[in-house]
């Protein structure tokens, strides 16, 4: 199975739900970011997610509240560097409590420290490792030395824990689709749950030139869609077909929203145009027929998982085709 089956029908059972409720819009995943606190300054990551100051976190109360006015059956929870969350074990189980399945977006470098001795292993927890490519690479991304190496021995260590341990691959312009093979032989080996490969969002905020162009994401992915043959790769085949440039997609920036310590974070979890107090002010404020069409120039070159895989997903069900061929792409993991 690509997914456990709890997970899946999860998933599934919420989308019946919020169809039979008429909603055309809906939230399937709470990106939930309880701090902007980080160890760590990797290059393609916006200033805003690692400068925070600790005591700006988020308190529980309001992660869980967020949780809750969403219906959304998926937390992933990131940040900043969600280890470094001083309540981390009161909110995953706070979470666990309500049902969520919890996806715990990491750069390992503490979760011998901040996880393992503190939430044992849980069906609805997974681990979620950062990796963007081999040692020399993923360093340089981290723009720290060492990195690479306590991430691998991390994520062996959560898989002889027991936890559900997946990893998260950003594709950036010098990246090259050999190494990303090479990272997927090796992850593999290890027996991850998962490898989702994803293309970098270009942050205005970010001012080296390391971000991919369309007509360059279509390339790559071209090759990721190949190596979806052959290693558990977590993006649905439709999702791949687009970022490869084969069809075309509609985003859904309603289905992923974020919650920071600023506030409900407007129109998706990339571009913050606003930041709202409340949940119904943000769902109702924001003008989703305008940022679904992608005109704004800030999604010219914008690809990423977050935005794109619900209207994957979507796109798949509209026919008997689409959804046998998705059932059988969940099967074969």
């Amino acid at each position: 199975m690509r997914f456990p089956i709890d997970f899946a029908m999860s998933n599934a059972k919420h989308m019946v739900q919020q169809r039979s409720k008429g909603r055309k819009r809906y939230p399937t995943v709470l990106m939930l970011e309880p701090l902007y606190t980080c160890n760590l300054a990797c290059l393609g990551c916006s200033v805003e997610r690692h400068t925070g100051k600790l005591k700006d976190r988020l308190p529980v109360d309001k992660c869980l509240e967020a949780a809750r006015v969403t219906e959304a059956p998926t937390v992933a929870l990131c940040g900043g560097e969600p280890t470094l969350y001083p309540e981390l074990g009161e909110l995953l189980q706070g979470l666990f409590d309500m049902g969520k399945h919890v996806i715990l977006c990491t750069n390992a470098l503490l979760l011998d420290k901040k996880l393992f001795p503190v939430v044992p292993p849980n069906k609805k927890l997974f681990v979620n490792v950062h990796l963007d490519g081999m040692k020399e690479t993923h360093d340089y991304v981290c723009n720290r030395d060492g990195v690479f190496d306590k991430a691998i021995a991390m994520v062996k260590e959560s898989k002889e824990r027991g936890y559900l341990t997946l990893t998260n691959t950003t594709v950036f312009k010098e990246t090259k689709m050999d190494e990303v093979e090479e990272l997927c032989e090796v992850l593999t080996e290890i027996g991850v749950d998962g490898i989702l490969v994803s293309p970098g969002y270009e942050y205005e905020s970010v001012e080296k030139d390391i971000f991919l162009t369309q007509n360059q994401i279509h390339e790559k992915f071209k090759r990721v869609r190949q190596l979806a043959k052959k290693y558990k790769l977590t993006a649905t085949p439709t999702f791949l077909d687009f970022a490869a440039g084969l069809i075309e997609l509609k985003c859904s920036p309603w289905s992923t929203v974020n919650y920071t310590p600023m506030g409900w974070k407007g129109p998706c979890y990339l571009i913050g145009e606003n930041f709202y107090d409340d949940f119904e002010t943000f769902w109702n404020s924001v003008d989703w027929d305008y940022w679904e069409t992608r005109q704004n120039r800030k999604c010219l070159n914008c690809k990423m998982h977050s935005g794109f895989e619900h209207s994957a997903v979507q796109a798949a069900s509209k026919s008997l085709k689409g959804m046998a061929q998705l059932a059988a792409w969940h099967v074969s993991g």
